[in-house]
């Protein structure tokens, strides 16, 4: 009998959540070099060549044995790819992980991340066993945590200086999401 997968391939109404593959490397180069995708993406510098989109691919290559993923969000009806989402940072010993997630500005506001994230989140609690899943997100960036809030995150303050990003320090809202608290 097969071990079940920690990682596997999701769906929702109107999207698909499969594994980053090679195939996507492309959609990754124009996603993360995208200025308004990377606006508030305060730890990594913006994508300027296929290259590091192919080592993003290769870094997520083996989510099973690595022990963290990132998901491609695909749209049932066009097979269009609008962001990604996935967990990292993953503390066996105390069940924690966190997620993160970004999405195409033309989709921003029409539920798709909130879609995505409740499959992730599901995912996270019944496969990875998870009690508490973490998320970080620049107090600048108050769609998202507004997003988190709906999804019955709780705020824990504020994470001050959390990243050093062109020379300035960025702090960041602390909210978390445990297992007990999900519907």
């Amino acid at each position: 009998m097969s071990k079940p997968l920690l990682f596997p391939d999701l769906g929702s109404e109107r999207l698909f959540l499969r594994n980053v593959s090679e195939e996507d490397t492309e959609f990754l180069y124009e996603h993360f070099s995208d200025d308004k995708v990377c606006e508030y993406l305060y730890d990594e510098e913006n994508f300027t060549s296929r290259e590091e989109a192919a080592e993003l691919v290769d870094f997520y290559s083996d989510p099973e044995n690595a022990g963290y993923n990132r998901w491609v969000l695909v749209k049932k009806e066009t097979g269009e790819r609008i962001g990604t989402c996935g967990f990292h940072l993953w503390d066996r010993t105390n069940h924690i992980a966190e997620i993160g997630y970004d999405l195409s500005p033309e989709f921003w506001g029409r539920g798709y991340m909130k879609e995505a994230l409740t499959a992730a989140i599901g995912s996270g609690f019944d496969n990875m066993k998870l009690n508490r899943i973490n998320a970080y997100v620049a107090v600048e960036n108050q769609r998202s945590w507004k997003l988190l809030l709906g999804l019955n995150f709780k705020n824990e303050g504020i994470y001050r200086d959390k990243h050093l990003y062109r020379g300035k320090y960025y702090d960041h809202y602390s909210l978390s999401l445990l297992k007990r608290e999900w519907n």
